[in-house]
């Protein structure tokens, strides 16, 4: 018998599960509350990125997602997903943080990822400011246009006989064994299922709690600015050496670590801030304020641009900044799938083989389950006793 499988969410993380669940032959439904990637899918920057991965889970669940995006470009044209294999220019500001972003890439190196060190980085990107000690070339980085790429993988999946129903999740239908045996949606629909998948995004976390295996996924507002179309100035997506420690870190306060690149359109994009505000939606001018002064800086061309708009968005991290992804143990048939922080986009094709291979209970291809124990929401669940399970 087929298995059934009702992916919650539409962003391009639950899109990739389905593509992958539904090319291995499940049968699919993904539903969500609104359109396709309109929730944090369409607020982020399309990163596919290694070069901001310490090595651990992350990262290798970060080079098998390189290969399968790069694999869903040949198979869906890479024009409906806009993916570029641009590259990424990770920037040093002083001898000091030359030195320590020089360990972290060598870490990286160790752990297969290609590096490049750059004792001119001008050479790659003419239109840097003078002065820049040095950096480190990731030829491995890419990026895909957000939306497009989810619309591209949930077509695909419904072309392997998806389907795609518009209603919010309110609950979890169980067996008499607590199995989960479908969903609620809030109009009174079921939807039958013998596997739920939370791709909820940032709202993971209520989702968990709604299917009856709660998880820690928290709002964390950030902010992109966009110029207007520009001729091809800016060739890399670039980044000062400070983002990989502000996406580390877990305090609440602003953060901010410049972050540029262009995009096909012509446009630029700049972040990257991170705050914990909640939902808060409130449009911060210190914020862009502060960013714009910051891409200036690194670009100094970027001071007679104009500045088109400025766009936020929530992104769904977990307290020790690992997406949460496998069976959840106290709801059967539960699979999470979200807590990507600011790494869904990038994530989210390996994620969905991995989600798959978790459904099918055996290894598909490099997503061995076994072999990502630690992105398992066991590590946050607590016996009685307070200690890890």
């Amino acid at each position: 018998m087929t298995l059934k499988v009702v992916v919650v969410g539409a962003g391009v993380v639950g899109a990739a599960c389905a593509f992958h669940a539904a090319s291995a032959g499940l049968d699919v439904t993904v539903t969500d509350r609104g359109p396709v990637g309109a929730g944090t899918t369409s607020r982020g920057e399309g990163n596919v990125l290694l070069s901001d991965k310490e090595p651990g889970p992350e990262l290798v669940l970060a080079q098998l997602s390189r290969t399968l995006w790069e694999e869903a470009g040949r198979e869906l044209g890479p024009d409906s997903l806009e993916l570029e294999p641009k590259g990424g220019l990770v920037v040093a500001s002083s001898a000091e943080s030359l030195t320590a972003l020089g360990e972290f890439a060598a870490r990286q190196e160790a752990a297969g990822v290609r590096v490049e060190p750059v004792d001119r980085v001008r050479d790659l990107e003419p239109h840097l400011a003078p002065g820049i000690p040095g950096g480190v070339h990731y030829p491995q980085d890419a990026q895909v246009q957000p939306v497009l790429a989810a619309a591209a993988l949930l077509r695909a999946a419904v072309r392997r006989g998806a389907r795609f129903h518009t209603g919010e999740v309110a609950g979890a239908v169980t067996g008499r064994d607590g199995h989960v045996t479908g969903v609620r949606t809030s109009a009174g629909d079921a939807l039958p299922a013998d596997a739920v998948v939370n791709a909820a995004g940032t709202w993971g976390g209520e989702v968990g709690r709604r299917l009856g295996a709660p998880i820690e996924v928290l709002p964390r507002r950030g902010f992109v600015l966009v110029t207007e179309p520009l001729p091809p100035m800016v060739r890399h997506k670039v980044y000062s050496a400070d983002y990989v420690a502000n996406v580390a870190s877990s305090d609440a306060g602003l953060e901010t670590s410049c972050v540029v690149e262009g995009t096909r359109g012509g446009t630029i994009l700049v972040g990257a801030s991170r705050e914990r505000v909640g939902f808060d939606t409130t449009m911060n001018t210190a914020v862009v304020t502060r960013l714009a002064a910051q891409a200036c800086r690194l670009f100094p061309f970027l001071r007679g641009a104009h500045l088109m708009r400025a766009y936020r968005g929530f992104r769904p991290y977990c307290p020790d900044h690992l997406p949460v992804v496998g069976p959840d143990p106290r709801a059967p048939g539960v699979v999470h799938a979200c807590g990507h922080e600011g790494a869904g986009i990038g994530l989210a094709a390996a994620t969905g083989a991995l989600v798959t291979a978790h459904l099918l209970g055996r290894p598909w291809r490099g997503a061995d389950p076994a072999a990502h124990t630690g992105l398992l929401p066991d590590r946050f669940l607590t016996t009685p006793g307070g200690a890890p399970q």
